[in-house]
């Protein structure tokens, strides 16, 4: 991955002719020629079948992993910005320490960025407050429901400050109701800085809801088959689910990416009997 200084009229991050092949027992190609252009300031939800390639997008933005061809360019705001300071991922399962307390897990990014102390900790305060979590800032994570320990994980990531936030499905593992408020809460929270954001997600309302641009993908190998330009101004509330528009979108999205889901399924169906 590539890391320059950005500048007047180009993206903040460009994926340009990116293809992944992981080499296992049988090697699996994973994304096949993706062109992505997304805009600095821009909020980019990537909806696709399991498998697409999504997440494997997510991993090269944050530097974790390689594209096997093409380019994977993030244009930080100066040459001084290195790649670990530039990008901060919040993953489906929290990836919070159980052995540390929760201001602790908040605290900790800072401390490997390593942050004066000071100001360390009044980031650390200023996340817990805004995340709803002050109260809970001595106890451990096993006191707390897995949609505030999702907070917790959200206000991490944020409090380092990162110029793109990268967002693999978190909120895929609470049940409706706290799915729900939790993409309520992103919504607002993201309408007050506006940074960067890359949402990978199952979910077209979710998509709709909380992106500016939709990018679908098609069936393994990964690659971009459209992009929805979301219609409904910001700021933008929950309210825009009773919009006629939004369910209009939903289904043409559906439209597009149903062939794709019906593709992966074949395909799982055709291994999992060459296996039996």
């Amino acid at each position: 991955m590539e890391l320059g200084a950005q500048s007047g009229g180009m993206p903040k991050i460009s994926l340009k002719k990116v293809s992944k092949l992981y080499h296992a027992r049988q090697p699996v190609q994973a994304l096949a020629g993706v062109d992505l252009d997304i805009p600095e300031g821009e909020f980019v939800a990537l909806l696709g079948p399991s498998g697409c390639g999504k997440s494997t997008i997510l991993r090269m933005l944050a530097g974790l992993h390689r594209p096997s061809e093409g380019s994977v360019v993030i244009r930080a705001a100066s040459r001084a910005v290195t790649r670990a300071s530039a990008t901060a991922m919040v993953f489906q399962s929290y990836n919070v320490f159980p052995w540390k307390t929760i201001e602790d897990n908040v605290r900790f990014g800072l401390q490997m960025a390593r942050v004066p102390a000071a100001e360390a900790s009044e980031r650390t305060a200023r996340w817990l407050e805004k995340m709803g979590l002050s109260e809970f800032a001595k106890a451990y994570p096993a006191a707390l429901s897995g949609g505030m320990l999702q907070r917790v994980s959200i206000a991490r990531a944020l409090a380092v400050d990162p110029e793109i936030l990268l967002m693999d499905e978190p909120f895929a593992a609470l049940d409706a109701q706290h799915r729900r408020i939790m993409q309520e809460e992103l919504l607002q929270l993201w309408q007050e800085n506006r940074r960067t954001v890359v949402f990978v997600t199952h979910s077209i309302e979710e998509a709709i809801l909380l992106a500016d641009q939709v990018v679908v993908m098609s069936a393994r190998p990964g690659k971009v088959i459209g992009r929805f330009r979301v219609p409904f101004e910001r700021p933008r509330s929950a309210a825009v689910r009773t919009d006629p528009g939004f369910a209009r979108m939903e289904q043409d999205i559906w439209e597009l990416l149903r062939l794709e889901v019906e593709r992966a399924y074949a395909r799982k169906a055709d291994m999992m009997e060459a296996k039996a």
